[in-house]
This record gives C-alpha cells, sequence and structure tokens, in this order.
C-alpha cells in the first residue's frame, strides 16, 4: 500500500482506537500532503510523501530543540513523541557506519582534498541519502571524514 493510501488508513485507526496525539499528528501530515499537492497540482508519490515527512519530522525536531533549550522539557517531550509517529512513513534509517561508507566514497569520487571540499561532497551524499538518515548526522559524518584528510 502507498503511503498516500496508508495514512488516511492509520487515521482512521487513530480515531477509532481514541489515541488523540497520533490523530492529531495525523491530521497534521494529511493538510501538509493536501497542500503540497496543491503547490504542484497534482497527486504525491511515495518519494514526495517521504520529502513532506521528512519536512515535518525537521519541524518537530527544531521545536523539541528550542524547548529543550528554556528548559520546557514537557514540551519538547511531546514534540519527540510526534517524531515517533511520523517516524513510521520514513524509510528504514541507515546507520553511521553505512552513512560513513558512502560518505568516503563521495570524497574518493568529488576527489575531495579538506574541509573546502565540504559543498561537493554535499551534493554527492545527499541525494544518495535522501530521506533515509538525519541531515545533520550526515553533515557531522562528512565533516568528521574531511577533517581526517587535513590531518
Amino acid at each position: 500500500m502507498s503511503l498516500r493510501n496508508q495514512i488516511p488508513e492509520d487515521l482512521k485507526d487513530a480515531l477509532r482506537n481514541r489515541k488523540s496525539l497520533e490523530l492529531s499528528v495525523l491530521r497534521m501530515l494529511q493538510s501538509s500532503i493536501k497542500n503540497k499537492e496543491i503547490d504542484i497540482k497534482g497527486e504525491l508519490n511515495d518519494e514526495q510523501v517521504i520529502q513532506v515527512v521528512s519536512s515535518e519530522i525537521k519541524k518537530r525536531r527544531d521545536a523539541a530543540d528550542e524547548f529543550s533549550k528554556v528548559e520546557r522539557e514537557d514540551a519538547a517531550d511531546k514534540e519527540k513523541e510526534e517524531i515517533d509517529i511520523l517516524m513510521k512513513y520514513m524509510p528504514q534509517q541507515m546507520s553511521e557506519d553505512e552513512i560513513s561508507s558512502i560518505v568516503v566514497s563521495a570524497i574518493n569520487e568529488s576527489s575531495a582534498q579538506g574541509m573546502k571540499d565540504l559543498g561537493q561532497v554535499m551534493k554527492i551524499v545527499m541525494p544518495k541519502l535522501k530521506g533515509k538518515a538525519d541531515g545533520k548526522v550526515i553533515n557531522s559524518i562528512v565533516r568528521t571524514e574531511l577533517q581526517k584528510l587535513e590531518e
């Protein structure tokens, strides 16, 4: 079943089972998908739905970080619970070792010499890992690998 059809089914289940948090998250997600469809004037495929889900997860991570900074752990925990619900619609996330091997091959492919080549490496890595890993994790691994080259 495509993600586009799975989300409304899960929304119905959440409604039947009276899972209020899951229900609100799925309604928001469905709304975001509808807005994206209006923007592109067509129906989204699974890859585009994953991009919308990824965007919503990023918003919640940023919000959770901000809540943690101002010591509002209750609100940060709620955001983290919402992230857990949204992660069901993301592809299996890659481990740091898998990401690292892709980064190393991208560094070799681009003939990167150090930190000045960060952009080139990221251009190669990001399309390969889109939706399969968090951008912050990818960026930190790329930076670590490029710093090893400069030593």
